[in-house]
């Protein structure tokens, strides 16, 4: 477990540059700061990314609180794979994206106290978009995104109580290229923008458990972040550009554009969770989240046709595990996963809202020695409408992750 761990770090410094190129392929994702990449483990995203539940092995990287439960050193890391379809009221066009979607370590200081760290890209941009009118031709393109460095702590009040938080850096970068040209003229225009993008945000959660029966344990949770700001340094540039016979843009003259640095307004939010199950058996639980996104800022241009309201998530979710100590079938020891959620994004074009929904299942693998298992996922889902000329997509979400599990820091009673 420790060359896992001395390989993780080494993962934690190097993913960053990977997960900037990747992750989406949505033309929604030009909105804000792109469309949100981390919705929990493989095993949250499997219960359509319910984090109501928690135990002693797995990390719930979601709600801080949870690693008040924690009681085995675990180390977890996921990817995933995205397969697009964009269709408007004329066309349609395939995409497909692939991302590192977290690393994550936790371990148990005491009985009570917990602490996590890890990396994680938290919202992707990546479009290409390209648009006829009349006589011009317009290119769109955007990529980069916001990654998520993390520590947390979570302590067990008394039985069933505890409580967290984590303290998150949240740093990147965000490209949009504009190009246009037009018939019968020899150069185009081509529109650079970036913003580079980092600050501090905060999590608190907490969870409770209680017996309401001999086998039926009643779990609730409460997730809050509050609203702050991070800085967005950015820069613009225009120039006149021509093609060489591969069609790439030459630049002939090539200016920088005053433009001044900003603060985006990270909105704040509130996650109640709810649920109800038989230990080691299974688990059903519903979540809702409001979200402040109404307070959102554009990083350094304004867009006249979007605005933002609050957003809302409404997630349903749960497991069932035929008998998790069988020694006689494998298939009774897997954990099968399942369920749905809606998102109302609060992004609004063209006075249309930009909605989401997704329906998910899931297995848990055992693998390897004491509790460790691989853990794999599927979702379906849809995002955006055809109104107005927008586009709506339907995606398949495939997700992988292993969640690694150890002992340390026992002391042992025989030489």
């Amino acid at each position: 477990m420790i060359k896992q761990f001395l390989i993780a770090v080494v993962l934690l410094v190097t993913v960053s540059g990977f997960s900037q190129d990747g992750g989406t392929a949505s033309p929604y994702s030009f909105y804000g700061i792109g469309n949100q990449q981390f919705r929990g483990t493989s095993e949250n995203r499997s219960m359509g990314g319910l984090s109501t539940f928690s135990d002693s092995l797995h990390l719930n990287v979601v709600n801080p609180a949870a690693l008040g439960r924690l009681r085995f050193v675990t180390f977890t890391f996921g990817a995933s794979h995205t397969e697009l379809t964009s269709k408007d009221n004329t066309l349609e066009d395939n995409a497909s994206a692939t991302s590192i979607d977290y690393f994550a370590f936790g371990f148990p200081l005491t009985k009570k106290l917990g602490v996590g760290f890890g990396l994680m890209p938290f919202t992707s941009v990546g479009y290409r978009i390209n648009g006829d009118v009349d006589e011009t031709v317009n290119r769109f393109s955007g990529r980069g995104g916001l990654n998520r460095v993390y520590l947390s702590a979570g302590y067990e009040v008394f039985k069933g109580l505890t409580v967290g938080g984590s303290a998150n850096y949240n740093f990147g970068n965000i490209q949009n290229e504009s190009l246009r040209t037009q018939e019968n003229v020899e150069l185009g225009t081509l529109e650079r923008n970036r913003s580079d993008l980092s600050g501090l945000t905060l999590d608190f959660g907490a969870q409770y458990e209680r017996l309401i029966s001999n086998d039926l344990t009643l779990s609730a949770s409460v997730g809050y972040t509050p609203g702050t700001t991070i800085s967005s340094d950015n820069t613009r540039s225009i120039a006149s550009v021509n093609f060489n016979d591969e069609g790439q843009t030459n630049p002939v003259d090539e200016r920088e554009i005053d433009v001044a640095d900003t603060d985006f307004n990270f909105p704040s939010s509130v996650t109640l969770g709810l649920g109800v199950g038989q230990k080691n058996k299974w688990f059903l639980g519903g979540e809702y989240t409001r979200k402040s996104s109404s307070d959102f800022t554009n990083r350094s241009f304004e867009i006249d046709n979007v605005t933002f309201e609050d957003a809302s998530q409404f997630r349903l979710g749960g497991f069932y595990v035929p008998k998790y100590n069988s020694v006689t079938s494998y298939l009774q020891r897997i954990t099968y996963r399942a369920g749905l959620r809606y998102e109302e994004s609060g992004t609004i074009i063209d006075n249309e809202d930009i909605n989401e929904f997704g329906i998910s299942f899931g297995l848990g693998l055992p693998a390897g020695r004491l509790f460790s298992n691989a853990n794999l996922g599927i979702e379906y889902g849809q995002r955006g409408t055809t109104n107005a000329g927008l586009v709506e997509e339907t995606f398949f979400n495939f997700f992988l992750s292993f969640s690694l599990n150890d002992i340390w820091f026992q002391k042992t009673k025989f030489n």
